[in-house]
């Protein structure tokens, strides 16, 4: 009896899973507000109805590839901030895992740069509230950091939020980025790195 509960659960996930990999593709085709539950079901394989069984519609859909791109990037994160080592090289860590993890989920991250400016307002809004999460948790390891221990909570949040806009922009970069250029890869790597040090920079001399 497990064996074909455990055979179903399978067949779930993977079906759940086409109707991502899907939306993602037809969205970058043609953009996900114009695209359908019928085409996402067709593409994916299934009949429509098999798509209610994982998604009441497509704006769930969307948050759910949301969830999925920025689930990876802040697993990586919480990850590296284990090792102490990483922490004492944070800006270059911070450029490393960016790169890697935009790189390794391309897909995923280009839709959220696509959808962040020109989706449905569901989806830019679930956008909007995960980069304001991660901006609250990057503030956290920040107050850490020499020079800003004593800053206002305000200000740390000031400066967390400039780290993010810096990395979107990156994220963005890689995700236009052509395949086999390594070249490319490096300097947006390195442009992380300079732009991470020039922020960093004013903390010496920053009074909250």
């Amino acid at each position: 009896m497990s064996d074909v509960v455990n055979a179903r659960q399978l067949q779930k996930e993977r079906t759940r899973s086409a109707l991502l990999t899907a939306a993602l593709e037809l969205s970058q085709e043609q953009g996900f507000a114009q695209t359908s539950l019928r085409q996402v079901a067709k593409r994916a394989g299934v009949v429509p109805a098999a798509f209610y069984r994982h998604f009441d519609s497509m704006d769930e859909l969307g948050l759910a590839l949301v969830e999925r791109c920025f689930g990876t990037l802040r697993a990586m994160i919480r990850d590296a901030q284990r090792d102490p080592e990483v922490f004492d090289h944070i800006i270059d860590a911070s450029a490393e895992i960016l790169v890697e993890a935009v790189k390794n989920n391309k897909a995923d991250f280009a839709f959220v740069a696509r959808e962040r400016v020109g989706g449905s307002e569901v989806v830019r809004e679930a956008i909007r509230h995960e980069l304001d999460l991660f901006v609250s948790e990057l503030a956290v390891v920040l107050a850490r950091l020499p020079n800003i221990e004593r800053w206002s909570s305000e200000d740390v949040h000031m400066v967390s939020r400039l780290f993010v806009r810096n990395m979107v922009a990156n994220a963005e970069e890689v995700v236009e980025m052509p395949e086999g250029r390594p070249d490319l890869e490096a300097q947006i790597r390195e442009g992380a790195r300079r732009q991470m040090r020039l922020i960093v920079l004013g903390f010496k001399d920053w009074r909250s």
